[in-house]
C-alpha cells in the first residue's frame, strides 16, 4: 500500500475494500462495467480494447462472487477483480478470432488454462481484448471489422502498442485492474509501456499458455498487465504453476515472491551494458539513466555487463519467431490470405524467405546467447534496460483504412525485448514518468529463469521512483 499524491489507478486492493467494508457489490461493479463498455464503444473514437463482451455472462460471475463475499467465503484476491483476456486466449462462450476475420467461427465451448484458472479464483472476465491480427505487430493496429484500431488511453490519437493492444488499454482505461496477454516479442511489454501500467512476462513456460494459438511455440510466454506491481505479484502468483496440458512448463520450480517487500535493495547487483541502454530517444534515456541512480539510492550495486552479440539476437529472434508462426499459420496464408491484414501477409510472405538452415543457425544462436547469460547472472542479479526506445507512435488517417507498417518503427520498439523471448528469461516493464508531449515512458528489468521474485522487488521500488502517475485523458472510474 503506498500513499498517492492526486491521480492514482483502481487496483486489486481498492476493489477488495470496497467489497470487504459492503460500499460496493461485485454485481454493482459488473453494472457500472458493463455501462462503460457500452459507453467506450460509442465515444469518438470508439476506445476498442474490449472487442467481445457480454453481459449476461458478466452479470453471472458478478452474481456468484456477491454471494460469496455476503457469506464470506471468497476464493482468493481475485475474487470479484474484473479481469480481460487477450482474443489469443479461448474464452467461453467467445469467438476465438486471435484478432481475425476468419478464425473462431463458432463460440468456445473450453476454456484456456489461464480462463479456467481466473474464474476458479472468482475473477470476473468482462470480456476479451483487441489485438494485433495475429500477433504480428507491434503497433495494435488493426483495421478490420471486427476489431478496428484500439486508442491508446494517455493519448486517443496514438496507437497502444502490440500485439497486447486490447490488453493495456482496457488496464490504462480503468475497465479493469488486470488483463492477461501473451509476449512473443515485447507483446505485453510493448503496450503496457506504451500505455503507463505495469507488464510482467514470466520465465518461458512458467504460466500456461494452453488454448491460447500457438503462433510461436520458441518465444512466447504468458503474463499480467495490471495498474501496480503488486497487483501483477498477485496475479502472478495464482497463474504461475505447472499445467499438465502445457509441458515447457511442467519442470518449472515452485513460484515464490519471495523478499519481494525487503524495505531496500542492499546486496543487490544491477547490471547495465551502458551501450545498448543508451540506443533509445533523447527523453527515454534521460529518465531511465535517473530510475538506475534512483535504485542505487536504496542500496543496489550498479554493474557494468557487456551483453554480446545483440545485432545477432535480434536477427535470429525474428526469425524463429517468424519461422514458428509461418509453419503454423501455412494453411491459413493458402486459404484466406485476401482476408489477411495487408501488414499481416507482409510479414508471413518475408517468413516464407527463411530456410530451415536459417532456423538452425538462428536456434545455435539462442543456445550460445543462453550461455552468456548464465555467466552474466554469476555476477548480476539482473539486467536493466530502458522498456521502448521511444514513446507511442501517431495513428495517421490511412492506417485506420489499410493498417501500417513501418518496419523501422518495429525494431525499435523490440530493441529491448528480444533478449526476453529469445532466451526465455522473464522481464518486467514498470511506467516512471512521462514525455513533454504527456505519453509514458517505461523502465524494464530482466532476471535469471524463474527469478520473478527478484523483478518484483525491484519494480515495487520503481513504481517509488514516479513522482506522480497522470490520469489518463480517456479514463472510467468502475468504482464511483
Amino acid at each position: 500500500d503506498s500513499a498517492s499524491h492526486g491521480f492514482s489507478f483502481k487496483g486489486i486492493k481498492d476493489y477488495l475494500d470496497c467489497y470487504r467494508s459492503g460500499k460496493l457489490t461485485p454485481s454493482q461493479v459488473a453494472k457500472n462495467i458493463i455501462a462503460m463498455l457500452e459507453d467506450s464503444d460509442k465515444s469518438t473514437p470508439p476506445l476498442r480494447a474490449i472487442v467481445q463482451w457480454d453481459q449476461e455472462q458478466i452479470m453471472l460471475m458478478a452474481k456468484a462472487s456477491t454471494a460469496r463475499y455476503r457469506n464470506k467465503c471468497t476464493l482468493s484476491y481475485l475474487d470479484g477483480i474484473p479481469v480481460c483476456l487477450k482474443e489469443e486466449f479461448k474464452v467461453v462462450p467467445y469467438h476465438h478470432r486471435v484478432g481475425t476475420v476468419y478464425l473462431g467461427t463458432e463460440p468456445e465451448t473450453e476454456d484456456a488454462t489461464v480462463a479456467k484458472k481466473l474464474r476458479e479464483a472468482g475473477a470476473i472476465i468482462i470480456g476479451v481484448s483487441n489485438m494485433h491480427e495475429l500477433g504480428t505487430g507491434t503497433t495494435g493496429c488493426n483495421p478490420n471489422r471486427y476489431h478496428k484500431i484500439p486508442r491508446n488511453p494517455y493519448e486517443p490519437n496514438h496507437f497502444t502498442g502490440g500485439s497486447s493492444s486490447g490488453s493495456a488499454a482496457a488496464v490504462a482505461a480503468g475497465l479493469c485492474p488486470v488483463a492477461i496477454g501473451t509476449d512473443g516479442g515485447g507483446s505485453v511489454r510493448i503496450p503496457a509501456s506504451f500505455c503507463g501500467v505495469v507488464g510482467l512476462k514470466g520465465t518461458f513456460g512458467r504460466i500456461s499458455s494452453h488454448g491460447s494459438l500457438p503462433l510461436s511455440y520458441s518465444t512466447v510466454s504468458v503474463g499480467p498487465i495490471c495498474t501496480s506491481v503488486a497487483d501483477a505479484a498477485i496475479v502472478y502468483s495464482i497463474l504461475a504453476e505447472p499445467d499438465p496440458l502445457y509441458p515447457y512448463g511442467l519442470k518449472q520450480p515452485k513460484a515464490t515472491l519471495s523478499d519481494m517487500c525487503a524495505p531496500d535493495l542492499k546486496g543487490l547487483k544491477l547490471g547495465v551494458d551502458w551501450t545498448f541502454f543508451k540506443a533509445c530517444d533523447a527523453e527515454v534515456l534521460s529518465i531511465c539513466e535517473k530510475a538506475v541512480e534512483h535504485l542505487q539510492s536504496l542500496g543496489a550495486s550498479v554493474v557494468e555487463v557487456s551483453l554480446p552479440e545483440m545485432e545477432e539476437v535480434r536477427v535470429a529472434h525474428v526469425i524463429c519467431i517468424l519461422s514458428e508462426m509461418r509453419d503454423f499459420l501455412q494453411p491459413d496464408f493458402n486459404k484466406h490470405f485476401q482476408e489477411m491484414n495487408l501488414d499481416t501477409r507482409a510479414n508471413l510472405a518475408l517468413a516464407s524467405q527463411f530456410t530451415a538452415l536459417d532456423y538452425i543457425t538462428a536456434n545455435r544462436q539462442r543456445t550460445r546467447s543462453m550461455r552468456f547469460l548464465r555467466e552474466i547472472f554469476t555476477t548480476v542479479n539482473c539486467i536493466l534496460t530502458p522498456a521502448v526506445a521511444s514513446t507511442a507512435p501517431r495513428i495517421y488517417e490511412s492506417d485506420l483504412l489499410t493498417g501500417s507498417s513501418d518496419l523501422s518503427l518495429t525494431v525499435r520498439s523490440m530493441r529491448f525485448m528480444q533478449l526476453g523471448n529469445f532466451t526465455g528469461i522473464p522481464g518486467l516493464v514498470v511506467p516512471i514518468g512521462y514525455s513533454t508531449a504527456g505519453l509514458p515512458i517505461s523502465f524494464q528489468v530482466m532476471a535469471k529463469w524463474w527469478d520473478e521474485a527478484v523483478l518484483l522487488r525491484i519494480g515495487l521500488k520503481l513504481e517509488q521512483f514516479r513522482y506522480q502517475t497522470k490520469k489518463p485523458s480517456i479514463y472510467y472510474n468502475i468504482l464511483s
